[in-house]
C-alpha cells in the first residue's frame, strides 16, 4: 500500500484536528492501477512553518488555508513557485470563497479549491480526486522515464551490434583500395566473401528488428489463412540444406503429411526459420537436427532438437531477452542479431502459446513452441478484420 504525505496548513486548531481525524483511517483504491493508498497527515498553523516543513520534507498533498496569520495561501504559492507539473498537489481551503480567489490560486498552481465549512465526505471526495491524479501522474512519469531508458539501451545495443561488422567491412574495403594483397584478383576473394557474410549479418539484424517492432507495436498487418505447418517446415529446411550439407549436418522432419492451423503464414515462417537456423548454426559438424510437428487437440506443437553445443541453466534463463546472444569460446565466431528467439517467443504468445527450451552443454538443445491452432475467439489482423476459421 502506498502512503501519501498530507500537510494541513490552517490557523484553526479545530480545522487541523478535524482533517487529521477524517484522513487518519481513510484509504482509497486507484482502480486504474489496482493499488491502495493511505494518508499520513502532518499539520502546521502558519505560512512560515508551512514553508519550512515543505523545504524539509515536501508533502504529496498540501491542504492550504487561504488566510493565515502571517501570509495568504496565494503568497505561499508564489514563494513555492508552484506549477501544475509539480510533484505536490495543492488544495486551497478558505471561508472566503470567491471566483477571484479561486482564479488567483489556480494561476499560481493550485489543483483544487475547497470552501469552508466542508463536510467529511466533501473532504474525502476532494482528497480522493487529488490523490488519484497524483498517483496516476507519477506512474505516467515513471513509465515515460522507463521508455527513455529502454530506448537508450536499445539504441546502444543496436549501435554495438552494427559497429563490429561495419568496422570489418571498412577494413576490407581499404585493403581493396590500397591493393594490399597485390594486383591478382583471386587474392581478394576471401575478404570479399567475409564482407558479404558481414552484410548478411547486418541485413538479418535489420529484418529481425523490423519483425520485432512490427509485432510489438501491433503495426504488422496479419493475413490469416489455413497454414500447413509441415509444409512450412519443409520449405525452411530446403533453404538451410546447403549450409547443413557443408557441415555434414542431417535434418529430419518427423510429422504427419500435414498439420493445419489458422495463422499468418509469415509468422509461422519466422518461428520455424529462427528455430531451424539456430539448430544448424549452433550445431557441431556431423551433428543432426530433428523437427517434430504435432497436432494435439486445439494446439500445434513444434519441437526442434539439435546435437549442438548446448547451454548452461544460466544461459537458458537469459535466452529469450531482446538482443541476448550466448557469448563464450564456442560461440564467438557465430554471427547473430540476438533478436530471433525473443521474436519467436512473442509470436508464440500472440497465438496464446508458449516457447520453452531444454539444454545441456555439449549435448544439445530442444526448443518447443506450442501454438493455439483454432482460436476460440476470432483472431484479428491489424486492420481489425476477423481471421478466417476463427
Amino acid at each position: 500500500m502506498e502512503t501519501l504525505r498530507v500537510l494541513v496548513v490552517d490557523d484553526e486548531t479545530g480545522m487541523r484536528t478535524g482533517v487529521q481525524r477524517v484522513l487518519k483511517n481513510f484509504n482509497i483504491r486507484i482502480l486504474e492501477l489496482g493499488e491502495d493508498v493511505r494518508f499520513e497527515v502532518a499539520e502546521v498553523e502558519n505560512g512560515a512553518q508551512a514553508l519550512a516543513r515543505i523545504s524539509e520534507l515536501p508533502p504529496h498533498l498540501l491542504l492550504l488555508d487561504h488566510r493565515l496569520p502571517d501570509m495568504t495561501g496565494t503568497e505561499i504559492l508564489e514563494k513555492l513557485g508552484h506549477t501544475e507539473e509539480s510533484e505536490m498537489l495543492v488544495i486551497v481551503i478558505t471561508a472566503y470563497a470567491s471566483i477571484e480567489t479561486a482564479l488567483a490560486a489556480a494561476k499560481r498552481g493550485a489543483y483544487d479549491f475547497l470552501a469552508k465549512p466542508f463536510t467529511p465526505d466533501e473532504l474525502k471526495a476532494t482528497v480522493r480526486k487529488a490523490a488519484t491524479r497524483l498517483v496516476l501522474q507519477r506512474r505516467a512519469r515513471m513509465l515515460a522515464e522507463e521508455k527513455r531508458q529502454v530506448r537508450f539501451q536499445f539504441i546502444s545495443v543496436l549501435a554495438h551490434e552494427l559497429k563490429a561488422p561495419l568496422a570489418a567491412i571498412d577494413g576490407y574495403l581499404h585493403i581493396l583500395k590500397d591493393r594490399t594483397l597485390g594486383a591478382e584478383l583471386p587474392a581478394y576473394d576471401r575478404i570479399v566473401d567475409r564482407s558479404l557474410v558481414r552484410l548478411d549479418g547486418m541485413r538479418k539484424l535489420i529484418f529481425d528488428l523490423l519483425d520485432m517492432t512490427r509485432i510489438e507495436s501491433g503495426q504488422k498487418v496479419r493475413h490469416f489463412e489455413r497454414v500447413d505447418v509441415c509444409s512450412v517446415a519443409r520449405e525452411i529446411m530446403e533453404t538451410l540444406a546447403i549450409e547443413a550439407k557443408d557441415r555434414n549436418i542431417t535434418m529430419e522432419l518427423d510429422s504427419p503429411v500435414s498439420v493445419d492451423m489458422t495463422a499468418d503464414r509469415s509468422e509461422i515462417q519466422i518461428v520455424l526459420s529462427n528455430l531451424l537456423s539456430n539448430a544448424v548454426k549452433y550445431n557441431r559438424d556431423g551433428g543432426g537436427v530433428k523437427v517434430t510437428v504435432q497436432r494435439a487437440g486445439d494446439r500445434v506443437r513444434i519441437v526442434v532438437t539439435d546435437t549442438g553445443i548446448g547451454m548452461t541453466a544460466d544461459e537458458v534463463g537469459r535466452l529469450f531477452q531482446d538482443f541476448t546472444r550466448i557469448r563464450n569460446a564456442k560461440t564467438k565466431h557465430i554471427l547473430g542479431s540476438g533478436l530471433g528467439l525473443s521474436t519467436t517467443r512473442k509470436i508464440a504468445e500472440l497465438y496464446g502459446g508458449t516457447m520453452t527450451v531444454e539444454s545441456q552443454p555439449d549435448v544439445g538443445s530442444t526448443f518447443t513452441a506450442v501454438l493455439q491452432a483454432e482460436p476460440k475467439a476470432p483472431m484479428r489482423d491489424a486492420a481489425g478484420k476477423a481471421a478466417p476459421g476463427g
